[in-house]
């Protein structure tokens, strides 16, 4: 891709989360783009698993099956891959998860991040440092208008204060350890769609189970409105943002927000209408609210301005062409017209022109 180039080519990754969905379509990428990729994460939360399906493990230089809280595996493993550059994205990352099990939430975001960089500080190969975490590491106060990088951070369930947590100490490492390198800069984006997810509590891969399985898709919030971005534009703009660090791009050492175009920004029923125009089997219901229920964000958005006008990143997929390309992805996958691991690449094939065609 021209605006990342051969930026990755031939350098030593360290994937952390390399078996997650966002994990598998990178670790797939980066070898694409001639990386040298070592993956490290726990073993494939569902089944099926994107990262099973494409037979990611073949992609990848070393695969370490760990916890990023064991801190004496996370440091031989990091000793021994000897990367030029770390992407962070392992986590506890459900909202609801983290109400059932906050202690997991907070030992894995937060300390699991500070066993992460404290691997990268005693690695003398380290140049750059990607620590993802979310758009709900800020204070939402309900908004109308885009976060920016400087609003303040905050989190009312367990999995968004955990997030904001992690970015208090990727800033903290990056002034008390990192002033001579490596360079560390912090990743927020939205809600991420794509083909292969099949976590819980995500509103695609509930909808493509419901399919499978001829029932309604039950909904908790239909009005609930998120920023919603197909996984490469999110992906594109991590990538774009570890070209510059391993650069040395100095100024780039900070928190970027990854968020698409504010007509990207609709509610959880208007993405099910534009699903259903290529799934016309789904339909959903949504159930009288319960008092039980916990509490969730009704309005998020991110004001991506810094990242148009720092790194030269835009949303290369609008939503229609996202929703477009996830509904394809699982239909293809659906009724056996494809292997995972084929789609995978020629959907970033096809972004790959179209950003190509979007910078000329």
């Amino acid at each position: 891709m021209t605006a990342f180039g051969d930026a990755f080519r031939g350098r030593r990754v360290l994937l952390t989360g390399h078996t997650g969905f966002k994990g598998s379509w990178l670790a797939l990428w980066l070898h694409q783009l001639g990386a040298h990729v070592h993956g490290y994460s726990l073993a494939p939360a569902t089944r099926p698993s994107l990262f099973a399906l494409a037979d990611v493990e073949s992609t990848l230089a070393s695969h370490v099956l760990a916890d990023i809280r064991d801190a004496d595996t996370l440091t031989k493993a990091m000793a021994t891959a000897r990367p030029d550059i770390v992407f962070h994205l392992a986590a506890q990352p459900l909202v609801r998860a983290s109400y059932q099990d906050p202690t997991l939430t907070y030992a894995t975001n937060v300390m699991g991040t500070v066993n992460v960089l404290e691997a990268a500080r005693r690695c003398g190969s380290v140049a750059a440092i990607v620590v993802v975490t979310t758009d709900k590491c800020y204070e939402n106060r309900e908004w109308a208008w885009g976060y920016r990088e400087t609003d303040a951070l905050g989190g009312h369930d367990p999995y968004s204060a955990s997030k904001a947590c992690t970015e208090l100490v990727a800033a903290s490492y990056a002034r008390a350890f990192f002033g001579s390198g490596p360079l560390l800069a912090t990743a927020r984006a939205g809600n991420v769609i794509g083909g292969g997810d099949w976590s819980e509590d995500r509103l695609i891969p509930d909808a493509d189970r419901a399919v499978r399985a001829g029932a309604p898709l039950i909904i908790r919030s239909p009005r609930a409105t998120r920023p919603w971005q197909h996984v490469l534009d999110c992906l594109n703009g991590y990538l774009m943002l570890a070209a510059r660090l391993l650069a040395g791009d100095t100024a780039c050492a900070r928190a970027w927000n990854f968020g698409p175009d504010a007509h990207a920004v609709q509610t959880v029923e208007q993405v099910l209408q534009r699903l259903q125009q290529h799934w016309p089997k789904l339909h959903w219901e949504c159930p009288p609210a319960t008092r039980q229920a916990p509490h969730e964000a009704g309005f998020l958005h991110l004001d991506a301005s810094l990242a148009r006008q720092g790194l030269g990143w835009q949303t290369m997929w609008p939503i229609h062409i996202a929703m477009q390309e996830t509904a394809r992805w699982y239909a293809d996958l659906r009724e056996e017209r494809s292997d995972a691991r084929t789609l995978l690449a020629s959907q970033i094939a096809r972004f790959t022109q179209d950003a190509k065609a979007g910078l000329a």
